[in-house]
Protein backbone atom coordinates (compact mmCIF):
# COMPACT_ATOMS: atom_id res chain seq x y z
CA UNK A 1 0.00 0.00 0.00
CA UNK A 2 1.15 3.64 -1.16
CA UNK A 3 0.34 4.88 2.44
CA UNK A 4 2.02 1.91 3.89
CA UNK A 5 5.62 2.84 2.43
CA UNK A 6 4.94 6.62 2.70
CA UNK A 7 4.97 5.53 6.76
CA UNK A 8 7.46 3.46 7.18
CA UNK A 9 9.85 5.61 5.07
CA UNK A 10 9.05 8.06 8.15
CA UNK A 11 10.61 5.69 10.59
CA UNK A 12 14.50 6.58 9.17
CA UNK A 13 13.27 10.62 8.91
CA UNK A 14 13.61 12.92 11.91
CA UNK A 15 11.30 16.30 10.43
CA UNK A 16 9.99 17.28 13.65
CA UNK A 17 7.40 19.92 14.78
CA UNK A 18 8.90 22.58 17.38
CA UNK A 19 9.08 20.45 20.80
CA UNK A 20 6.04 22.35 23.82
CA UNK A 21 6.49 21.31 27.31
CA UNK A 22 4.72 19.42 29.12
CA UNK A 23 2.54 22.50 30.69
CA UNK A 24 0.04 23.43 28.23
CA UNK A 25 -1.79 21.83 25.89
CA UNK A 26 -0.85 19.18 23.13
CA UNK A 27 -0.74 19.89 20.00
CA UNK A 28 -2.73 17.94 17.49
CA UNK A 29 -1.04 14.31 16.60
CA UNK A 30 0.66 14.06 19.63
CA UNK A 31 -0.56 10.36 20.23
CA UNK A 32 2.29 9.27 21.99
CA UNK A 33 2.23 12.24 24.67
CA UNK A 34 5.32 13.67 24.30
CA UNK A 35 4.52 17.13 23.51
CA UNK A 36 6.09 17.24 19.99
CA UNK A 37 4.79 15.88 16.57
CA UNK A 38 7.22 13.59 14.93
CA UNK A 39 7.70 10.03 13.84
CA UNK A 40 7.10 8.31 17.27
CA UNK A 41 3.39 9.56 17.04
CA UNK A 42 3.11 7.60 13.50
CA UNK A 43 4.37 4.75 15.01
CA UNK A 44 1.77 4.59 18.12
CA UNK A 45 -0.77 5.61 15.69
CA UNK A 46 0.53 2.82 13.28
CA UNK A 47 0.24 -0.03 16.27
CA UNK A 48 -3.25 1.68 17.38
CA UNK A 49 -4.63 1.10 14.13
CA UNK A 50 -3.11 -2.46 13.86
CA UNK A 51 -4.68 -2.88 17.19
CA UNK A 52 -8.42 -1.97 15.92
CA UNK A 53 -7.89 0.75 18.67
CA UNK A 54 -11.50 2.16 19.30
CA UNK A 55 -12.91 5.73 18.91
CA UNK A 56 -12.85 7.25 22.35
CA UNK A 57 -13.14 11.28 22.18
CA UNK A 58 -12.78 12.18 25.27
CA UNK A 59 -8.48 10.79 25.68
CA UNK A 60 -8.49 10.37 21.41
CA UNK A 61 -8.93 13.43 20.18
CA UNK A 62 -5.26 14.30 19.16
CA UNK A 63 -5.69 10.76 17.18
CA UNK A 64 -8.44 11.58 15.23
CA UNK A 65 -6.65 14.07 12.67
CA UNK A 66 -9.28 13.97 10.32
CA UNK A 67 -12.68 14.66 12.28
CA UNK A 68 -14.07 11.42 11.63
CA UNK A 69 -15.14 9.90 14.76
CA UNK A 70 -12.39 6.61 13.71
CA UNK A 71 -8.86 6.11 14.08
CA UNK A 72 -7.74 4.57 10.55
CA UNK A 73 -5.27 4.71 7.97
CA UNK A 74 -6.97 8.50 6.63
CA UNK A 75 -5.45 9.79 10.02
CA UNK A 76 -2.19 7.93 9.39
CA UNK A 77 -1.84 10.36 6.36
CA UNK A 78 -2.76 13.30 7.78
CA UNK A 79 -0.02 12.60 10.43
CA UNK A 80 2.53 11.61 7.89
CA UNK A 81 1.63 15.03 6.06
CA UNK A 82 2.13 17.41 9.17
CA UNK A 83 5.61 16.11 9.81
CA UNK A 84 6.17 16.81 6.45
CA UNK A 85 5.51 20.37 6.93
CA UNK A 86 1.30 20.44 6.01
CA UNK A 87 -0.07 22.43 8.87
CA UNK A 88 -2.91 20.30 11.23
CA UNK A 89 -5.84 22.51 12.68
CA UNK A 90 -4.63 23.38 16.30
CA UNK A 91 -6.23 21.93 19.27
CA UNK A 92 -8.96 23.42 20.67
CA UNK A 93 -8.47 26.07 23.65
CA UNK A 94 -9.41 27.18 26.57
CA UNK A 95 -11.18 30.88 26.92
CA UNK A 96 -9.30 32.02 29.32
CA UNK A 97 -11.79 33.85 31.29
CA UNK A 98 -12.10 31.29 34.07
CA UNK A 99 -9.44 29.46 36.09
CA UNK A 100 -7.92 26.59 34.46
CA UNK A 101 -7.63 23.54 36.32
CA UNK A 102 -4.39 21.17 34.38
CA UNK A 103 -3.97 17.61 35.16
CA UNK A 104 -1.55 15.33 34.43
CA UNK A 105 -2.47 11.59 34.64
CA UNK A 106 0.66 9.57 35.70
CA UNK A 107 2.04 7.96 32.82
CA UNK A 108 -0.56 10.11 30.74
CA UNK A 109 -3.18 7.05 31.17
CA UNK A 110 -6.50 7.36 30.62
CA UNK A 111 -8.86 7.66 33.05
CA UNK A 112 -10.99 5.03 32.69
CA UNK A 113 -12.67 3.30 35.93
CA UNK A 114 -14.84 4.21 38.59
CA UNK A 115 -13.42 2.18 41.35
CA UNK A 116 -9.69 2.10 40.71
CA UNK A 117 -8.34 5.77 40.99
CA UNK A 118 -5.09 7.27 39.31
CA UNK A 119 -2.64 9.14 40.64
CA UNK A 120 -2.22 12.45 39.30
CA UNK A 121 -0.10 16.48 39.59
CA UNK A 122 -2.49 19.12 39.05
CA UNK A 123 -1.82 23.02 39.11
CA UNK A 124 -4.82 26.08 38.97
CA UNK A 125 -4.08 29.09 36.74
CA UNK A 126 -6.71 31.61 37.66
CA UNK A 127 -5.66 33.41 34.78
CA UNK A 128 -5.49 36.62 36.37
CA UNK A 129 -8.68 36.28 37.97
CA UNK A 130 -8.08 38.09 41.55
CA UNK A 131 -11.14 36.68 42.86
CA UNK A 132 -9.14 32.93 42.72
CA UNK A 133 -6.03 32.12 43.98
CA UNK A 134 -3.61 29.40 41.39
CA UNK A 135 -2.15 26.85 43.37
CA UNK A 136 0.68 24.95 42.55
CA UNK A 137 2.29 25.43 39.38
CA UNK A 138 3.98 23.29 35.79
CA UNK A 139 6.98 23.05 37.56
CA UNK A 140 5.91 22.69 41.28
CA UNK A 141 2.45 20.76 40.59
CA UNK A 142 0.60 18.93 43.51
CA UNK A 143 -0.55 15.58 43.99
CA UNK A 144 -4.07 13.93 43.57
CA UNK A 145 -5.66 10.51 43.15
CA UNK A 146 -8.52 10.92 40.03
CA UNK A 147 -10.98 8.45 38.67
CA UNK A 148 -14.31 8.30 36.83
CA UNK A 149 -18.01 9.39 38.84
CA UNK A 150 -21.17 8.79 37.43
CA UNK A 151 -24.08 6.47 37.09
CA UNK A 152 -26.07 6.21 33.43
CA UNK A 153 -22.89 9.43 32.16
CA UNK A 154 -20.27 7.31 32.29
CA UNK A 155 -21.88 4.95 30.42
CA UNK A 156 -22.85 6.63 27.24
CA UNK A 157 -21.28 10.46 27.44
CA UNK A 158 -18.47 11.15 26.08
CA UNK A 159 -17.94 13.69 28.07
CA UNK A 160 -17.21 12.34 31.50
CA UNK A 161 -17.01 13.51 34.80
CA UNK A 162 -14.42 12.84 37.85
CA UNK A 163 -13.87 12.66 41.76
CA UNK A 164 -11.11 14.04 42.78
CA UNK A 165 -8.74 13.03 46.38
CA UNK A 166 -5.89 15.50 46.82
CA UNK A 167 -3.27 14.82 48.27
CA UNK A 168 -3.65 17.12 50.79
CA UNK A 169 -6.37 19.15 52.04
CA UNK A 170 -6.88 22.56 49.55
CA UNK A 171 -8.85 25.86 49.61
CA UNK A 172 -10.07 25.61 45.87
CA UNK A 173 -11.81 28.77 44.70
CA UNK A 174 -12.51 30.08 47.45
CA UNK A 175 -14.46 26.82 48.96
CA UNK A 176 -13.84 25.67 52.72
CA UNK A 177 -10.74 23.30 52.60
CA UNK A 178 -11.14 19.42 51.82
CA UNK A 179 -9.24 16.91 49.78
CA UNK A 180 -12.21 15.60 47.58
CA UNK A 181 -14.10 16.81 45.22
CA UNK A 182 -16.11 16.14 42.19
CA UNK A 183 -15.41 17.84 38.50
CA UNK A 184 -18.75 17.85 36.90
CA UNK A 185 -19.50 18.14 33.48
CA UNK A 186 -22.96 18.16 33.12
CA UNK A 187 -22.82 17.32 29.10
CA UNK A 188 -26.48 16.53 28.75
CA UNK A 189 -27.52 20.35 30.60
CA UNK A 190 -28.82 21.68 26.87
CA UNK A 191 -30.58 24.37 28.47
CA UNK A 192 -27.45 25.95 29.82
CA UNK A 193 -25.92 24.26 32.42
CA UNK A 194 -27.61 25.88 35.37
CA UNK A 195 -29.92 23.16 36.81
CA UNK A 196 -27.18 22.34 39.90
CA UNK A 197 -26.54 26.02 40.44
CA UNK A 198 -30.09 27.20 40.77
CA UNK A 199 -30.80 24.47 43.33
CA UNK A 200 -28.15 25.08 45.41
CA UNK A 201 -28.23 28.59 45.51
CA UNK A 202 -32.29 28.76 46.18
CA UNK A 203 -31.27 25.83 49.21
CA UNK A 204 -28.96 28.02 50.39
CA UNK A 205 -31.07 31.27 50.71
CA UNK A 206 -33.77 28.90 52.40
CA UNK A 207 -31.66 28.17 54.96
CA UNK A 208 -30.90 24.46 54.52
CA UNK A 209 -28.09 23.20 56.89
CA UNK A 210 -25.77 22.75 53.98
CA UNK A 211 -25.44 22.37 50.18
CA UNK A 212 -22.28 21.80 48.03
CA UNK A 213 -20.33 25.25 46.44
CA UNK A 214 -19.24 24.68 43.16
CA UNK A 215 -17.32 27.22 40.73
CA UNK A 216 -16.89 27.21 36.90
CA UNK A 217 -13.21 26.31 35.54
CA UNK A 218 -11.87 25.05 32.32
CA UNK A 219 -9.75 21.87 32.58
CA UNK A 220 -6.91 20.83 30.67
CA UNK A 221 -6.09 16.83 31.34
CA UNK A 222 -3.42 15.29 30.01
CA UNK A 223 -2.75 18.05 27.61
CA UNK A 224 -6.24 17.90 25.80
CA UNK A 225 -8.68 21.10 26.41
CA UNK A 226 -11.66 19.12 27.37
CA UNK A 227 -13.96 21.70 28.19
CA UNK A 228 -15.64 23.57 30.82
CA UNK A 229 -16.21 21.88 34.08
CA UNK A 230 -17.69 22.54 37.58
CA UNK A 231 -15.52 22.22 40.52
CA UNK A 232 -18.14 20.54 43.05
CA UNK A 233 -17.73 20.06 46.79
CA UNK A 234 -18.06 16.18 47.20
CA UNK A 235 -21.10 15.15 49.66
CA UNK A 236 -19.42 13.51 53.18
CA UNK A 237 -19.48 13.88 56.77
CA UNK A 238 -17.49 16.73 57.77
CA UNK A 239 -17.51 20.19 59.95
CA UNK A 240 -17.77 22.20 56.46
CA UNK A 241 -20.25 19.92 54.76
CA UNK A 242 -22.87 17.47 56.42
CA UNK A 243 -21.85 18.66 59.64
CA UNK A 244 -23.17 15.27 62.28
CA UNK A 245 -20.94 12.82 64.18
CA UNK A 246 -18.72 10.68 61.65
CA UNK A 247 -20.13 6.82 62.84
CA UNK A 248 -17.68 4.35 62.24
CA UNK A 249 -17.63 1.21 60.25
CA UNK A 250 -18.54 -1.71 61.72
CA UNK A 251 -19.68 0.13 64.95
CA UNK A 252 -21.64 -2.67 67.89
CA UNK A 253 -22.06 -0.47 70.54
CA UNK A 254 -25.61 -0.02 70.74
CA UNK A 255 -26.09 3.35 72.02
CA UNK A 256 -23.68 4.94 69.13
CA UNK A 257 -25.30 3.28 66.17
CA UNK A 258 -28.34 6.20 66.80
CA UNK A 259 -25.89 8.65 64.45
CA UNK A 260 -24.55 9.46 62.15
CA UNK A 261 -26.20 8.57 59.48
CA UNK A 262 -25.46 10.17 55.69
CA UNK A 263 -28.10 8.17 53.38
CA UNK A 264 -28.96 8.10 49.72
CA UNK A 265 -32.30 7.00 48.65
CA UNK A 266 -30.54 5.42 45.54
CA UNK A 267 -32.46 4.61 42.26
CA UNK A 268 -29.31 2.10 41.45
CA UNK A 269 -28.75 -1.08 42.50
CA UNK A 270 -25.65 -1.36 45.07
CA UNK A 271 -24.23 -3.54 47.55
CA UNK A 272 -24.63 -3.17 51.05
CA UNK A 273 -28.25 -1.03 50.05
CA UNK A 274 -30.91 -1.04 53.12
CA UNK A 275 -33.95 -1.84 50.97
CA UNK A 276 -37.76 -2.16 52.60
CA UNK A 277 -40.85 -2.36 50.86
CA UNK A 278 -42.48 0.38 50.83
CA UNK A 279 -46.32 0.13 51.75
CA UNK A 280 -47.36 1.35 48.60
CA UNK A 281 -45.81 -1.91 46.90
CA UNK A 282 -42.83 -0.32 45.46
CA UNK A 283 -39.25 -1.27 47.28
CA UNK A 284 -37.05 1.88 48.29
CA UNK A 285 -33.24 1.43 48.35
CA UNK A 286 -31.01 3.50 50.79
CA UNK A 287 -26.91 3.66 50.09
CA UNK A 288 -25.31 4.27 53.03
CA UNK A 289 -22.65 6.53 52.51
CA UNK A 290 -21.22 6.97 56.20
CA UNK A 291 -20.92 5.00 57.56
CA UNK A 292 -20.26 2.15 54.33
CA UNK A 293 -19.69 -1.18 55.96
CA UNK A 294 -22.22 -1.90 58.88
CA UNK A 295 -22.09 -3.96 61.17
CA UNK A 296 -25.21 -6.24 62.12
CA UNK A 297 -26.41 -3.72 65.38
CA UNK A 298 -26.05 -0.87 63.05
CA UNK A 299 -27.87 -2.18 59.96
CA UNK A 300 -31.02 -3.51 62.36
CA UNK A 301 -30.96 -0.27 63.80
CA UNK A 302 -31.27 1.75 60.56
CA UNK A 303 -33.33 -0.77 58.63
CA UNK A 304 -35.79 -0.75 61.82
CA UNK A 305 -36.24 3.05 62.09
CA UNK A 306 -36.77 3.68 58.31
CA UNK A 307 -39.06 0.46 58.63
CA UNK A 308 -41.02 3.06 61.07
CA UNK A 309 -40.73 5.67 59.43
CA UNK A 310 -42.47 4.34 56.17
CA UNK A 311 -44.99 2.67 58.33
CA UNK A 312 -46.24 6.67 59.58
CA UNK A 313 -46.00 7.66 56.28
CA UNK A 314 -48.24 5.17 54.73
CA UNK A 315 -51.22 5.75 57.81
CA UNK A 316 -54.36 5.98 56.51
CA UNK A 317 -55.34 8.85 59.28
CA UNK A 318 -53.63 11.62 57.58
CA UNK A 319 -54.62 13.95 60.77
CA UNK A 320 -51.72 11.37 62.16
CA UNK A 321 -48.39 12.84 62.63
CA UNK A 322 -46.33 10.41 64.31
CA UNK A 323 -44.14 10.70 61.06
CA UNK A 324 -43.17 13.88 62.03
CA UNK A 325 -41.04 11.67 64.94
CA UNK A 326 -38.72 10.39 62.19
CA UNK A 327 -38.43 13.12 59.56
CA UNK A 328 -37.97 16.84 59.87
CA UNK A 329 -40.58 18.38 58.72
CA UNK A 330 -39.32 21.75 58.04
CA UNK A 331 -36.03 20.46 56.10
CA UNK A 332 -38.43 18.26 53.80
CA UNK A 333 -40.78 20.96 53.08
CA UNK A 334 -37.54 23.22 51.72
CA UNK A 335 -36.27 20.57 50.04
CA UNK A 336 -39.40 19.49 48.12
CA UNK A 337 -39.86 23.29 47.47
CA UNK A 338 -36.70 23.52 46.04
CA UNK A 339 -37.32 20.50 43.66
CA UNK A 340 -40.72 21.85 43.17
CA UNK A 341 -39.90 25.15 41.53
CA UNK A 342 -37.19 23.25 38.85
CA UNK A 343 -39.49 20.66 38.21
CA UNK A 344 -37.07 18.07 39.08
CA UNK A 345 -39.56 14.18 38.63
CA UNK A 346 -36.46 12.39 39.75
CA UNK A 347 -36.15 14.15 43.23
CA UNK A 348 -37.16 11.65 45.51
CA UNK A 349 -36.02 8.56 42.99
CA UNK A 350 -32.76 8.87 43.28
CA UNK A 351 -29.71 11.26 44.38
CA UNK A 352 -31.58 11.61 47.33
CA UNK A 353 -29.49 12.48 50.50
CA UNK A 354 -30.45 12.81 53.90
CA UNK A 355 -28.78 12.42 56.91
CA UNK A 356 -29.62 11.73 60.74
CA UNK A 357 -27.69 13.12 63.90
CA UNK A 358 -26.60 10.90 67.01
CA UNK A 359 -29.68 10.15 69.47
CA UNK A 360 -32.45 8.31 70.14
CA UNK A 361 -35.09 11.41 69.22
CA UNK A 362 -33.09 13.16 66.17
CA UNK A 363 -34.83 12.57 63.10
CA UNK A 364 -33.91 12.27 59.50
CA UNK A 365 -33.16 15.92 57.52
CA UNK A 366 -33.24 15.75 53.61
CA UNK A 367 -30.60 17.29 51.93
CA UNK A 368 -28.18 18.00 50.86
CA UNK A 369 -29.34 18.65 46.93
CA UNK A 370 -27.71 16.63 44.36
CA UNK A 371 -28.04 15.61 40.47
CA UNK A 372 -31.02 18.17 39.43
CA UNK A 373 -29.71 18.06 35.58
CA UNK A 374 -33.42 16.76 35.41
CA UNK A 375 -34.56 19.99 35.67
CA UNK A 376 -37.38 21.03 33.26
CA UNK A 377 -37.51 17.35 32.07
CA UNK A 378 -41.40 17.78 30.72
CA UNK A 379 -40.33 21.42 29.06
CA UNK A 380 -41.83 21.56 25.71
CA UNK A 381 -42.60 24.97 23.63
CA UNK A 382 -46.07 23.92 24.53
CA UNK A 383 -46.15 22.74 28.28
CA UNK A 384 -47.12 25.24 30.96
CA UNK A 385 -45.44 22.80 33.80
CA UNK A 386 -49.03 22.53 35.53
CA UNK A 387 -48.50 19.47 37.80
CA UNK A 388 -46.03 18.51 40.71
CA UNK A 389 -43.56 16.83 40.48
CA UNK A 390 -45.08 13.55 41.70
CA UNK A 391 -47.17 13.08 38.98
CA UNK A 392 -46.57 11.98 35.55
CA UNK A 393 -43.40 10.70 36.27
CA UNK A 394 -41.34 9.25 33.67
CA UNK A 395 -41.11 5.50 33.10
CA UNK A 396 -38.23 4.84 35.44
CA UNK A 397 -39.60 6.90 37.95
CA UNK A 398 -40.71 6.27 41.11
CA UNK A 399 -41.98 9.11 43.49
CA UNK A 400 -41.17 7.46 47.26
CA UNK A 401 -42.31 8.81 50.39
CA UNK A 402 -43.02 12.12 48.67
CA UNK A 403 -46.78 11.98 47.09
CA UNK A 404 -48.15 10.26 50.59
CA UNK A 405 -46.87 12.78 52.80
CA UNK A 406 -48.32 15.76 50.87
CA UNK A 407 -51.51 14.60 52.01
CA UNK A 408 -50.74 15.29 55.41
CA UNK A 409 -52.41 18.57 55.77
CA UNK A 410 -50.21 19.78 59.05
CA UNK A 411 -47.27 18.97 56.00
CA UNK A 412 -49.58 21.31 53.49
CA UNK A 413 -49.16 24.44 55.84
CA UNK A 414 -45.69 23.78 56.61
CA UNK A 415 -44.76 24.14 52.88
CA UNK A 416 -47.00 27.07 52.76
CA UNK A 417 -45.35 29.02 55.35
CA UNK A 418 -42.05 28.39 53.63
CA UNK A 419 -43.46 29.29 50.37
CA UNK A 420 -44.25 31.98 51.32
CA UNK A 421 -40.68 33.16 52.33
CA UNK A 422 -39.11 31.86 49.00
CA UNK A 423 -42.11 33.82 46.95
CA UNK A 424 -41.06 37.02 48.56
CA UNK A 425 -37.87 36.78 49.87
CA UNK A 426 -35.42 33.91 47.35
CA UNK A 427 -37.49 34.73 44.22
CA UNK A 428 -37.07 38.14 43.36
CA UNK A 429 -33.30 37.38 43.23
CA UNK A 430 -32.94 34.76 41.11
CA UNK A 431 -33.32 36.41 37.80
CA UNK A 432 -30.24 38.17 38.45
CA UNK A 433 -28.20 34.65 39.65
CA UNK A 434 -29.26 33.71 36.32
CA UNK A 435 -27.85 36.49 34.93
CA UNK A 436 -24.26 36.42 36.77
CA UNK A 437 -23.93 32.84 35.76
CA UNK A 438 -24.58 33.23 32.35
CA UNK A 439 -22.51 36.01 32.15
CA UNK A 440 -19.71 34.07 34.04
CA UNK A 441 -19.64 31.00 31.55
CA UNK A 442 -20.47 32.53 28.24
CA UNK A 443 -16.68 32.69 26.97
CA UNK A 444 -15.86 28.80 28.25
CA UNK A 445 -19.22 27.36 27.38
CA UNK A 446 -18.57 28.88 23.13
CA UNK A 447 -14.81 26.95 23.89
CA UNK A 448 -16.90 24.07 25.50
CA UNK A 449 -18.60 23.80 22.26
CA UNK A 450 -15.59 23.98 19.78
CA UNK A 451 -14.28 20.61 21.58
CA UNK A 452 -18.08 18.89 22.30
CA UNK A 453 -20.34 20.29 19.53
CA UNK A 454 -22.28 17.60 20.58
CA UNK A 455 -23.23 19.28 24.56
CA UNK A 456 -24.60 22.16 23.09
CA UNK A 457 -22.63 24.79 25.70
CA UNK A 458 -22.54 27.19 23.21
CA UNK A 459 -24.62 30.93 24.07
CA UNK A 460 -25.44 29.65 27.62
CA UNK A 461 -27.13 33.71 28.26
CA UNK A 462 -29.27 32.75 24.77
CA UNK A 463 -30.04 29.00 26.48
CA UNK A 464 -31.14 29.95 29.23
CA UNK A 465 -33.27 33.01 28.31
CA UNK A 466 -34.85 31.07 26.15
CA UNK A 467 -35.47 27.24 27.70
CA UNK A 468 -34.52 27.78 31.43
CA UNK A 469 -35.38 31.31 32.60
CA UNK A 470 -39.38 31.12 31.06
CA UNK A 471 -39.51 27.46 32.62
CA UNK A 472 -38.71 28.11 35.56
CA UNK A 473 -40.91 31.29 36.04
CA UNK A 474 -43.96 29.55 34.53
CA UNK A 475 -43.59 26.75 37.36
CA UNK A 476 -43.01 29.11 40.14
CA UNK A 477 -46.14 31.08 38.96
CA UNK A 478 -48.40 27.75 38.75
CA UNK A 479 -46.90 26.69 42.12
CA UNK A 480 -47.75 29.80 43.87
CA UNK A 481 -51.34 30.04 42.64
CA UNK A 482 -51.14 26.60 44.63
CA UNK A 483 -49.42 27.85 47.83
CA UNK A 484 -50.03 31.71 47.03
CA UNK A 485 -52.49 33.82 49.38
Amino acid sequence: MKSTLLIYSLLIVSSLLPSRAQTGLRPRGDVNCDWEVNVGDVNALVDSVLAGANYHSLYTYAHDLNGDQEINIADINKLVEAILGKELPPMPSYSGTLPVLFINTEGHHDIVSKEEYLHADWWLDNMGNEDFQSLGSPDAPLGTQIKGRGNATWTYVDKKSFRLKLDAKQALMGMPSNKHWNLMAYPDSWMGKISDALSFEIGRRMGMAWNPLQQPVEVVLNGQYIGLYFLTEKIRVDKNRVNIVEQKDNEIDSALVTGGWLLELDNYVEPGQIVIDEDDNQQIRFTPHSPEVLSDVQRNYITSFLMEADSAIFVENKADRTWEKFIDIDALAVFYIVQEVIDNPEAFSGSCYMSKERGDSTRLVFGPLWDCGSSFQRYSSSYQFDKFIYEELPSYCQSHWIAEITKFPHFQEVVRAHWQRFYNEVYPAMDAFIDAFGGQVESAGNADFVRWPQYSANQIPARLNAFYRPSFHRKVAWLNSQWGN
